[in-house]
């Protein structure tokens, strides 16, 4: 999620976890293959902080919006993708995917100020005859 701070840039800090808690945290962190607890915690807090940001409607962010859906909804792919040409400047790519016989996944691919991605994104979410609607945002590098 990002570089690695510098050794001299290093602050320790100690912070009280329940035993439970701590468990479940190493077991996650066996998962995914963290060699220890403190890069763990430096992604949760970059991921925070990032949470943070882009939660500003004007601030320019990256993301993708995940659809998964029935393609036999009445006119359903039809209106999807009407929205989207809609909003061309903020749509730059879409992947679309069968399932199977009745349902499709749709990744696509956005920019823009983070709160005009974010309407976009709902609307495709809250169409009718969307199961789920999942976005994530960034910050696009610099």
């Amino acid at each position: 999620m990002g570089k690695r701070p510098e050794p001299s840039a290093l602050a320790r800090i100690g912070i009280a976890v329940e035993q439970k808690l701590l468990n479940q945290f190493d077991r996650l962190l066996e998962r995914r293959k963290y060699e220890n607890r403190s890069e763990a915690f430096r992604d949760l807090i970059r991921a925070a902080l990032i949470e943070e940001r882009v939660a500003e409607d004007d601030r320019p962010v990256v993301g993708s919006l995940t659809l998964l859906y029935d393609h036999e909804r009445r006119l359903l792919s039809e209106k999807l993708t009407a929205k989207q040409h809609e909003h061309h400047h903020e749509v730059v790519s879409s992947m679309h995917v069968h399932l199977d016989h009745h349902n499709c996944m749709e990744v696509i691919v956005m920019r823009g100020k983070a709160g005009s991605v974010r309407r976009l994104a709902d609307s495709l979410i809250s169409a009718k005859g969307v199961l789920f609607g999942k976005l994530t945002l960034a910050e696009p590098p610099v």
